[in-house]
């Protein structure tokens, strides 16, 4: 039983397995928001579980060694898929077959030993298919690209294609581009590629045929050599004639475009292929990557007809023994028929003006990086003469010219030249003016050293590139400038629209440029195109709002160099956020309506605290406790001296605190009664009078009137309160009833209680709140009141007598 659920356990867990394959598999998220996933040098061995909705994925420069049935389930979106650089050596035959809409396929560099014609039977919509430097022999059969129908761009072959037969290439027509590396084939049959007739531009890698094999290099280029089929040529060895004789095929056929590429070339070889060309019409002659092994004597081509060369171009090129070379003079009876001449890379420091001279057709002139100096440069130009009147283009960029009011006037007599690029060089500083043809259109002066601009720039001037030098800003009035580029330099502010009315396309990327707003595109009348981004942007609100909506596409000027390049730098908790993900509060982007708001509410609530307060009588509560703690200090300090002997502590029998409206009682029958002796009969049976303190008597003049309060009542034995309405509506009295309060329960009136005498009938209720002493007193303490009946006014005095006495 134990072992059955054992077996069956296993089963399942095997299953489950199978069920999820994925989860074996690494992953790869790297996906921008156009579904262009970016899994390159990631170390994947296995393809990688990837998004169904990628529509380009890029494999290349990984260890995958083998692709499986599942690993593109699910991609049925894909257009593009990249497998370059792994070392892909099994592909599943139905590993394809989900791509149903692939357009673009590179399995180049790979470890593929043979290829499947099986791969290729489900991508009815493949435009683009890379099988270029794997190890198969031959391409096999049946025909690999029989179903590729709308196969346009086709690159195959590698170190070990050894054999190309005839019916191997069937299916492939109209290819727009054909890269085949043979460099060692061995076996060829004719017609093999002629089949894929009408051809674009061919591209073929023959080294070994070349040297070893001319007869099949030669089958080769007659195969695919068409009047109107541009040659390209690569990794040959041309040293003799026996090495150029495959180039009579495409001479026979009167090709009008050949580049060489990666080439090395003798004397003897570039002699026989002008011989070879002769009445050719090669219109476009060009090089790329060439090895000089000879000395320059090419005078044997010299009869040669060249009359149909338009374009001949020469880039990086290498001479051996430069020492013994002769120069490029030797093709001065070139010169004559192109109307394009680039020289790039080529170590040029000077073009004689005799050979100038002989460029009656040129219409576009390449000097690129070389070695070309402002003195060099008028000797190429004679001396600004107006050589070359039909030249439109010149480039001299990436030379080490340094003076530009040299340039300006050694093209100001070219009196067709539009376009002008001087960039690379090492201009530090612009002259105030400069003379320029009036036909210049097109003018860059980028990757320089300048400072400042001038006037010296001319006003005809439609596109202008300033970009990568250490300007601050720019001020010049262009009327008919439509494009300015400005980008890497150190431009704060955008600037005036007004100075280019007829400005469509501004780039100022990587500047100190801080922000822009709708004021500052609402100056440019007929701007359509701006590059803004990789500066240092503060993203205020303002800000922030503008460019999420012209990225969005709001307004007339659009946002071209993609969101991403909008970062903000400040302030430093948005540092490295892009602005298109900023969210910002209601509190950071109306920071002054906030404050206002609330500094108001702040000011309500206080002014609503303030009435509370007032109307609890805070502020008396409070200034009166201020005022008993200074008093109470002073108690302290007196009774300190009272203690040294030099006064008697009590002084009074009562301390009188009466309203100030209340004073004719007090002074008519208070004190007649309490302090004057009676006529009596029995002077023994006579009251002994009573001292009291009164404010207006007995306060001392010159001190704190809560200082005579605290004295007072601190030398009284009692104290009297006499109350009334007037008593409740006088401060003076509080006073004199909360220091009465405090006195009592501070330990030093001796338990003694004050003497409460209504003049007028005074309830508790009658007494305001805030009397809330005086209203616990007369709730504890037994109050006399004032008769109004004159009869009763004996018992009255009696009994206050009593009380002031302490008597039971």
């Amino acid at each position: 039983m134990g072992r059955s659920t054992h077996c069956h356990l296993t089963l399942l867990f095997l299953l489950c397995w199978a069920e999820n394959p994925d989860s074996e598999r690494p992953s790869c998220d790297r996906c921008d928001p156009r579904l262009s996933c970016d899994c390159s040098h990631g170390g994947f061995t296995h393809v990688p579980v990837i998004t169904g909705r990628a529509l380009t994925i890029d494999l290349s420069f990984n260890n995958i060694t083998e692709l499986t049935p599942d690993d593109l389930t699910g991609h049925i979106h894909l257009r593009a898929l990249s497998l370059h650089g792994n070392r892909l050596a099994v592909i599943h035959p139905s590993a394809f077959d989900p791509l149903w809409n692939l357009e673009k396929l590179d399995l180049s560099d790979n470890q593929l030993t043979a290829l499947n014609h099986q791969w290729f039977d489900k991508l009815g919509a493949l435009q683009q298919l890379n099988l270029l430097d794997n190890p198969y022999s031959c391409l096999g059969s049946p025909p690999l690209f029989q179903g590729l129908v709308r196969l346009r761009r086709l690159g195959f072959g590698g170190p070990a294609l050894e054999e190309i037969k005839r019916g191997e290439l069937a299916g492939v027509t109209q290819l727009e581009e054909l890269t085949i590396h043979a460099n060692n084939l061995a076996r060829y049959e004719p017609g093999a590629l002629a089949d894929m007739w009408p051809l674009g531009q061919v591209t073929l890698s023959l080294h070994g045929p070349f040297l070893t094999n001319p007869a099949l290099a030669s089958a080769v280029l007659a195969d695919v050599s068409y009047p109107n089929t541009p040659i390209v040529l690569e990794d040959l060895h041309l040293i003799g004639n026996e090495t150029v004789q495959p180039l009579k095929e495409t001479a026979k056929r009167r090709i009008r475009s050949i580049t060489f590429r990666n080439i090395s070339l003798s004397d003897e070889a570039i002699v026989y292929i002008l011989v070879l060309l002769d009445g050719v019409p090669v219109s476009n002659f060009l090089s790329e990557d060439v090895t000089l092994t000879g000395e320059g004597r090419w005078e044997p081509a010299r009869q040669t007809d060249q009359k149909g060369i338009d374009e001949v171009s020469v880039r990086n090129v290498v001479i051996l023994d430069v020492f013994k070379f002769v120069s490029f003079l030797q093709l001065s009876f070139l010169l004559q028929y192109p109307r394009k001449v680039s020289v790039i890379n080529a170590q040029v420091f000077v073009v004689p003006c005799r050979s100038s001279q002989l460029l009656e057709n040129l219409q576009y002139l390449d000097l690129s990086e070389n070695l070309l100096t402002d003195l060099t440069l008028a000797e190429t130009l004679c001396n600004g003469e107006g050589t070359m009147e039909d030249l439109r283009v010149l480039n001299i960029s990436g030379n080490s010219l340094k003076s530009l009011s040299t340039v300006s006037r050694l093209v100001a007599k070219l009196s067709k030249l539009t376009h002008l690029d001087i960039s690379k060089n090492r201009y530090s500083s612009m002259p105030p003016v400069c003379p320029w043809p009036h036909t210049l259109r097109y003018l860059n002066i980028s990757k320089a050293k300048l400072t400042t601009v001038t006037h010296c720039l001319p006003t005809t001037l439609e596109v202008l590139d300033l970009s990568n030098n250490d300007l601050k800003s720019f001020s010049l009035f262009l009327p008919v400038l439509r494009e300015l580029h400005l980008s890497g330099n150190k431009i704060l502010s955008l600037p005036l629209g007004s100075l280019f009315p007829n400005l469509q396309t501004l780039t100022i990327q990587s500047n100190t440029l801080n922000m822009f707003g709708h004021s500052d595109l609402q100056s440019y009348r007929r701007l359509q195109s701006l590059q803004a981004g990789q500066n240092k942007f503060i993203c205020t609100c303002d800000f922030v709002s503008f460019l999420q909506s012209r990225i969005k596409g709001a307004g007339n000027v659009h946002i071209t160099d993609g969101e991403e390049s909008y970062v903000c730098d400040s302030p430093l908790y948005l540092q490295g956020e892009p602005v298109n993900q900023v969210s910002l509060t209601i509190v950071e982007c109306h920071q002054v309506l906030f404050v206002s708001v609330s500094c108001g509410l702040a000011l309500c609530v206080a002014l609503l605290v303030f009435v509370l307060l007032w109307r609890l009588h805070a502020f008396w509560y409070v200034k009166m406790t201020w005022a008993w703690l200074k008093a109470k200090r002073s108690s302290r300090c007196r009774r300190h001296r009272n203690a040294a002997g030099s006064e008697a502590l009590l002084s009074y029998d009562a301390f009188v605190s009466y309203s100030e409206r209340d004073a004719s009682w007090v002074d008519n029958f208070l004190v007649p009664e309490l302090e004057e002796p009676r006529d009596s009969i029995d002077n023994s049976q006579s009251p002994r009078p009573l001292t009291l303190c009164l404010h207006k008597r007995d306060f001392l003049p010159g001190h704190w009137i809560v200082d005579n309060i605290m004295s007072a009542i601190e030398r009284s034995r009692r104290t009297v309160f006499i109350l009334s309405e007037n008593f409740v509506q006088s401060d003076w009295c509080r006073y004199e009833l909360d220091f009465s309060h405090f006195w009592l329960f501070d330990g030093n009136a001796g338990g003694e209680a004050a003497i409460l005498i209504l003049l007028e009938p005074l309830s508790k209720d009658d007494v305001p709140k805030r009397f809330y002493k005086l209203r616990k007193l007369m709730s504890s303490t037994t109050y006399l009141e004032w008769p109004q009946d004159e009869e009763k006014s004996a018992e009255f005095w009696r009994s206050l007598r009593k009380a002031l006495r302490g008597e039971e």
